[in-house]
């Protein structure tokens, strides 16, 4: 199974089926969340929900509860009566894990410092399709209290898990996945992050509220004058072998890249 992973990947409490086709409408793909968005007493009528309310399944990723929990066997009971086959493991540690998951697209979350640790076995096991990281779980499972300064920067150790689980994908040529922006409102950091995460080849970038989803679909767009060159770029390498110069640049391999990358984004932001 594959997933062509848009921009932006919209989460969605999954006890809440009024929402359903909204988010759908709203964002390019939805991930319905059965974990962290859902209170204890409330995931059997979330369960009951994904089962009712169907979504399309090839834009739809379902979050289930972390291994070895009570809920994580109830979610698979639930998903076994969908066509959703897209699922998002919570707080993925092991790629051991993995096979409870059989005929299953997996999306593992790195989000404890266990899980990021594992992130390249993870990567490298052929269920899965992503990985994401998050912020918020990793620094609580390090006894902390904020993935972020006073101004807002993701402190080091985030910026270390970043880094790490976007070069684990990386290396197993599988997608990645930035953490979401938990500030509602503060879309110009969301845009500046979301931009980072385009240009550093985070495939999406997930996101809690429907508002967010246009900023982060705009900051995957490449500027008219980038695409422009990506393009002149890509059409100069025609029947060119090896090095060549291009507009007093030289053109190498990895700028082409490079610029094969940034056209690949505006298909996606477009599609999206």
């Amino acid at each position: 199974m594959s997933f062509e992973f848009p921009p932006a990947l919209l989460f969605c409490p999954a006890d809440r089926p009024d929402r359903f086709d909204k988010a759908a409408e709203r964002s390019p793909a939805v991930i319905l969340d059965l974990e962290d968005a859902v209170r204890p007493a409330d995931k059997p009528a979330a369960r009951q929900a994904l089962a009712a309310h169907r979504l399309d399944p090839n834009r739809t990723i379902v979050r289930v509860n972390p291994m070895g929990s009570a809920d994580f066997h109830a979610d698979l009971a639930a998903l076994e009566r969908t066509d959703y086959r897209f699922v998002m493991l919570a707080k993925a540690e092991s790629a051991s894990q993995l096979r409870a998951l059989d005929g299953f697209a997996v999306i593992a979350l790195c989000e404890t410092a266990a899980g990021v640790l594992a992130a390249p076995a993870l990567a490298a096991h052929e269920s899965v399709v992503a990985l994401m990281w998050g912020a918020e779980d990793l620094v609580a499972s390090l006894g902390g209290s904020s993935s972020r300064d006073k101004i807002g920067r993701y402190r080091d150790v985030a910026i270390h898990a970043r880094s790490s689980v976007l070069l684990a994908a990386g290396a197993s040529k599988k997608a990645a996945i930035d953490a979401v922006h938990l500030v509602i409102d503060d879309l110009a950091g969301l845009s500046a992050e979301a931009q980072d995460a385009a240009a550093s080849g985070f495939a999406s970038m997930a996101c809690i509220h429907p508002k967010q989803v246009p900023v982060i679909v705009d900051a995957y767009r490449p500027t008219p004058e980038d695409l422009a060159w990506a393009q002149g770029v890509i059409g100069a390498a025609v029947g060119k072998h090896g090095v060549f110069a291009h507009d007093g640049q030289m053109i190498d391999e990895p700028v082409l890249r490079h610029a094969a990358n940034i056209i690949r984004r505006a298909d996606s932001a477009r599609r999206a």
